[in-house]
Formats: structure tokens, sequence, C-alpha cells
């Protein structure tokens, strides 16, 4: 399908063609009438200047759409990533690990699913499986946390990543990831 502004385009293109075309011959059959002539040509300058105009409004009003879709997928991503970085702070201040925890985790990581890019699911799934390890004993010792610490600073350098750049292509296994980090808890 194509954008708007590209049918806009086409369309001037193809309004100035015709109109050049007819207002030549129209020009042409005005030569004993020079004032006609110059009407012609203010109508055909009239023509192609509204065509123009209506494209680069056009174009300029999807650059709009698309920055402001940005920003707000940004706002969210920043959000859910600072969300899930406290809620593992209060995890290790608190030193355990309980079935509630785990329910908000699990909460979490279907917010993160929707936005994160396929690096971070994939390092999600890492800092899970680690965090899933952690929780047989619910008790969270100081090498557990050092665990739990190196995990999350993997998974904060595919964020960072994820925050800075945008995801070029989409992969297909994005929703295995998803069921995968699902079923851990």
């Amino acid at each position: 399908m194509m954008k708007n502004s590209n049918k806009y385009f086409i369309l001037t293109i193809i309004t100035f063609t015709l109109g050049f075309f007819y207002l030549q011959v129209a020009y042409y059959r005005s030569k004993s009438f020079p004032y006609m002539q110059e009407v012609i040509l203010i109508i055909l300058g009239t023509i192609a200047t509204i065509t123009i105009t209506a494209a680069l409004i056009n174009k300029q009003s999807e650059v709009e759409l698309e920055k402001e879709q940005r920003v707000k997928i940004f706002d969210l991503k920043s959000t859910l990533y600072i969300e899930l970085i406290s809620f593992i702070e209060s995890l290790i201040s608190k030193g355990r690990l309980e079935k509630t925890d785990l329910l908000h985790l699990e909460f979490l990581t279907h917010k993160i699913s929707i936005v994160a890019s396929y690096e971070v699911l994939t390092q999600y799934t890492k800092f899970i499986d680690t965090i899933k390890k952690i929780s047989d004993d619910s008790q969270i010792s100081p090498m557990e946390s050092d665990k739990i610490s190196m995990s999350l600073s993997e998974l904060c350098g595919k964020i960072r990543y994820d925050l800075i750049q945008r995801e070029k292509q989409f992969s297909g296994s994005v929703e295995k990831l998803l069921t995968k980090n699902i079923k851990k808890f």
C-alpha cells in the first residue's frame, strides 16, 4: 500500500502534466488574447502550487505522527524497564523471593513483551532463568544477589541499546521466547 505522500506526489505529476498539456493548447489558441494567456499561466501555477503544498503538508503530518508514536513507545519502554529494575532492587533489599513476587515478575514479563526488542527478550530469558534458580529456596543470599545483579547488568546493556536504537526487523521467534519466559513461573 502506498503512503499518502506518494499518492499526492503521483497526483501532482499527473495533474501538472495533464493541466500543462490542456493549458498549453488553450494558451496557443488564445494567442490573439495575451491577457487570456496570462490567466492560463496563473491557473497552471495555482494548480501546481496547491498540489505540491498538499503533498508537503501530508508528508509533514505523517512524520509528526510517526515521531509521536516513537516518543510514546520510548516512554513506555523506559517506564517498564525502570519498573523492572526497581522491582529487582526491592527483591534484593528484602532478601527473599515470595510467590507474590514471582507473580509480579510474571506480569512484568507480559508488559515488557509488548514493547521489548528481540535482543532484550533473549537476554530477559536468561535473566528469568537466573531468578528461577534462585527462587527454589525463597531466600536470596549475598552470592545469589550478585548473580541477579550480574544477570541484570547484562540485561541492562540490551535495554540501553533497545532504547537508543530502533529495531530493524521483526523475528518470528519472539512469540516462542515469550512463551518460554512465562513457562518458567
